[in-house]
């Protein structure tokens, strides 16, 4: 059992909830691409028995679908959290102005990495930081916004769709629009359409997946590297060395369709070596 399975993360289901239901019903070892928030629903591309892959998948540019909430801040950036603010001024939304605004994002830029998130600080996740009333430094990174579109418009709330780098955190995207509204917003739903190359056409539900589980071909997940096929496949279970013509810093080396490896190219050598054996 060694393939990819793209779960539709139901609400108030943690990504790691996911997980362990699918570890614990098929006793094998499982992972998943990137954590969605217990609220959020969507794609959520899980690793079953093929674990290894998980760094060489491109999961760089996801898409969501959010609903932002005008006139109200929160300790979260979500309706879920605490009202820490409210605000009487939200005046009837202007559909142009929010449409110039919402392109004003696209492009790279810093965003502040919210309190509520799994991001690692000196081994302590950021979350716990706050649960445990820790005062810090604000965390920066940079952020690409790739394309961003309105979807809907109402008296108090918005909803947009949006194409971002990997790390992109949504609740303060519908924050800081919000702000550049003359006002304070947070965010009261969430979808992930996209992850990678994958979307919600790929996914099952947690019930069918728990009911019969259909993998997609690690292959199938990998086409991003060029390829090289080999005819004995001794060559990679041995960590040979593979003498081919350039065709890539990193090659996913198969035999018969099948992943073997991802191997690298010595510039030096002007051959490749295994990086990382995929074969179960």
């Amino acid at each position: 059992m060694n393939g990819i399975i793209c779960i539709n993360k139901p609400q108030d289901w943690t990504s790691f909830d996911v997980v362990n239901a699918l570890s614990k019903k098929y006793r094998i070892k499982v992972g998943h691409t990137g954590t969605l928030d217990p609220k959020a629903t969507g794609v959520l591309v899980c690793l079953v028995g093929a674990t290894k892959v998980l760094p060489y998948l491109d999961m760089s540019t996801k898409r969501y679908t959010a609903t932002c909430k005008l006139g109200i801040k929160t300790d979260t950036g979500d309706v879920w959290g605490n009202i820490i603010e409210s605000s009487d001024s939200v005046h009837q939304i202007d559909n142009n102005q929010l449409k110039i605004i919402l392109e004003g994002f696209i492009g790279k830029s810093v965003q502040q990495v919210p309190m509520t998130s799994a991001k690692k600080v000196k081994g302590k996740k950021l979350y716990e930081y706050q649960r445990e009333n820790i005062k810090i430094e604000p965390i920066y990174q940079e952020i690409e916004i790739i394309e961003i579109e309105l979807l809907s418009i109402s008296d108090t709330e918005f909803t947009f769709s949006a194409l971002v780098s990997s790390g992109t955190y949504m609740r303060t995207l519908c924050e800081d629009i919000a702000s550049k509204l003359g006002t304070i917003g947070t965010m009261s739903q969430l979808v992930r359409t996209h992850c990678g190359q994958f979307n919600l056409d790929d996914c099952v539900s947690i019930d069918d997946a728990l009911g019969r589980l259909t993998l997609i071909p690690i292959e199938e997940g990998l086409t991003h590297y060029p390829q090289i096929e080999i005819d004995d496949p001794l060559i990679v279970y041995s960590g040979k060395r593979i003498k081919e013509q350039f065709v890539g810093d990193q090659v996913l080396v198969t035999h018969k369709g099948k992943a073997l490896a991802i191997y690298r190219y010595d510039k030096d050598l002007k051959e490749y070596k295994s990086q990382r054996g995929l074969w179960t």
